[in-house]
């Protein structure tokens, strides 16, 4: 139902777009105008980009289909096409970048908010669909009660996770922030103050670091188990995709911004806009982009062990009993062998 309400609002909104209106429509992708909070002149944008418009309807028809198959004919491929379309609606929104934004907007920087509220729409869709995959798949058992301990690995990636952002990113712009050119051309340095406040410079530097600590819950109990001072689910099983979902969002944007960063700045060089002597300057910057894709792979795989740990394990008991029935088998077989073996000294 959820999803259904997603769909047809994005495709009342594209069309509405189609016949002329531009409310909530942003051009700052296209356009050179320094107007972020009015959309970069949208208003003054008079044909509408294919998948603004019209591309963007067809991939709803196509998002509409698949929830009303997995509504009534749910199973393993409506369940596969609700997950590739989370994951297309995921990284449309990219996430990351709405970690970075949004606490830049609260502490005044300008910001395009239409483009920020389309991409938590998006984000929102795609987690939705999320649930959709989750509801439609079919049912593999429930999941047992209690604390499971992590392997050890699944710890040390952690803490790989945790140290890359303080380290890779928290450090080097808190130095940024303090006034220190660390890894960057003096002159860069001063256009950053000038662009940016402190109290932006603080929030952009901190976030990162902080939601960071987040993923040493999926080594810890209370990453599986409510702890006891938190009202109404105290000693509660943690729902894991509760944990499972965001984390693997998170992991999936890094990765993605990684690589994209990484193959806009290789292509910079080889076109020659980019100089290696550039790169030497600014090596910090250069720097952010391995240290993006490093933690993104880093909290993949810490996700990866958080939910190998919690699957639901309905095969263990289904094997023990069959283990079990197979061993009255063996006491006929070796009985009649035996007693095929006396029959002759009984006829004797």
């Amino acid at each position: 139902m959820a999803c259904g309400v997603f769909v047809v609002a994005e495709v009342i909104l594209r069309a509405y777009w189609l016949a002329g209106g531009r409310w909530a429509y942003t051009a700052c992708d296209r356009t050179n105008l320094v107007d972020p909070t009015g959309g970069c002149g949208a208003n003054r944008v008079e044909t509408l980009p294919f998948w603004a418009g019209w591309g963007a309807v067809g991939v709803g028809a196509a998002l509409a289909v698949l929830v009303v198959c997995a509504g009534r004919l749910p199973g393993r491929y409506p369940a596969a096409g609700s997950w590739a379309a989370a994951a297309l609606l995921l990284v449309l929104a990219f996430p990351l970048h709405l970690l970075f934004e949004i606490p830049a907007a609260l502490a005044g920087r300008p910001s395009d908010w239409r483009d920020l509220g389309a991409r938590l729409a998006l984000g929102t869709g795609g987690l939705l669909f999320i649930g959709l995959a989750n509801a439609s798949a079919p049912r593999r058992g429930t999941r047992e009660a209690g604390y499971r301990p992590v392997p050890r690995w699944t710890r040390r990636w952690a803490y790989v996770a945790v140290a890359l952002p303080v380290v890779g990113w928290a450090v080097p712009h808190g130095l940024w922030v303090l006034g220190v050119p660390f890894g960057i051309p003096q002159r860069q340095l001063e256009d950053t103050h000038r662009d940016l406040s402190t109290w932006t410079g603080a929030a952009i530097t901190l976030v990162p670091p902080l939601a960071g600590l987040l993923v040493l819950g999926l080594t810890q109990r209370w990453g599986q188990q409510f702890p006891r001072w938190v009202p109404g689910l105290r000693g509660r099983p943690v729902p894991r995709l509760l944990a499972v979902i965001p984390a693997g969002v998170v992991a999936l944007t890094l990765v993605t911004y990684g690589v994209l960063s990484s193959a806009v700045l290789v292509r910079q060089v080889l076109a020659g806009h980019t100089h290696w002597s550039d790169l030497r300057e600014g090596w910090a910057v250069t720097a952010t982009l391995l240290v993006f894709l490093c933690w993104g792979v880093a909290l993949g795989i810490t996700t990866a062990g958080y939910a190998s740990t919690t699957r639901p394990r309905s095969g263990a008991g289904h094997g023990h009993a069959l283990s079990r029935s197979r061993r009255p088998d063996l006491t006929p077989v070796s009985a009649r062998k035996i007693g095929a073996k006396a029959e002759p000294d009984a006829d004797h």
